[in-house]
């Protein structure tokens, strides 16, 4: 009749909860490799993954706020289980996309940035208010 009691602390599974945020954004989910390192006597945690090259886009996301959600998770799980979490990402991230000349083709860009004195703010005019 006497029940034992269970006194390990038992903490969130993080690596099912990177899966569950990042697999949906793969083309490739079984290329996703995740690896969970408990530090400092478990009060932190260090998630690690990796998947395909081609997947870097859609995880990161545009400016990196995919990648900056899922870590925004992963820290505030482990902030209410009284640890700390960081995500790493193996590989590389992908190239920022480059913004195209829009100048005409005569006009050089050196000409531009010969500038000696920044040109001045003036402030903006108001608007004139409608009546009616």
């Amino acid at each position: 009749m006497s029940e034992s009691i269970n006194l390990e602390r038992s903490y969130p599974d993080y690596g099912e909860l990177v899966r569950f945020l990042i697999e949906p954004l793969l083309d490739t989910p079984d290329a996703l490799r995740i690896n969970c390192e408990y530090v400092r006597g478990n009060l932190g945690v260090l998630v690690r993954v990796a998947f395909e090259e081609a997947d870097h886009g859609r995880v990161f996301g545009r400016g990196g706020r995919n990648i900056e959600a899922i870590r925004t998770v992963l820290a505030a799980t482990a902030q209410n289980a009284g640890q700390t979490a960081r995500l790493e990402v193996f590989g590389k991230p992908p190239e920022p996309v480059s913004q195209t000349d829009s100048r005409p083709a005569g006009r050089s860009r050196q000409r531009s940035s010969n500038r000696s004195t920044p040109k001045p703010s003036l402030p903006r005019p108001s608007r004139p208010r409608r009546n009616g």
